[in-house]
């Protein structure tokens, strides 16, 4: 029998990101899931400027967990040059994922 994959979409859910001490409880709220889709709208401007560290932590600590994100964001390059060379980057990780559409995250995170 199979189950449904629980993926929790973070605006659906109350998540969000706007600062590094959201992290723990977004970490919380996505233990046994498949997966959380977060878009711009869920992130604090500043995970968009690299040097905060914003974005780096919350990668390490999903990373850590082995928990699976997919960060909808149609342009990445729109943040700049070097958060566009971070997005392509992830654009085969196993783990955390620039995609371009909720559809393609959503595709992404059943496999």
């Amino acid at each position: 029998m199979n189950e449904a994959r629980r993926i929790l979409v973070a605006s659906d859910s109350g998540i969000s990101i706007r600062s590094l001490s959201d992290i723990p409880d977004v970490l919380q709220a996505c233990m046994g899931s498949h997966g959380l889709i977060l878009t711009e709208n869920d992130l604090a401007r500043e995970f968009f400027d690299l040097r905060s560290g914003l974005a780096g932590e919350l990668f390490q600590k999903f990373t850590n967990y082995k928990l699976r994100v997919a960060i909808v964001l149609p342009d990445p390059e729109a943040f700049g040059e070097r958060f566009g060379e971070l997005a392509y980057e992830h654009a085969s990780h196993s783990l955390i994922r620039f995609v371009r559409s909720s559809d393609e995250a959503q595709a992404w995170l059943n496999t």
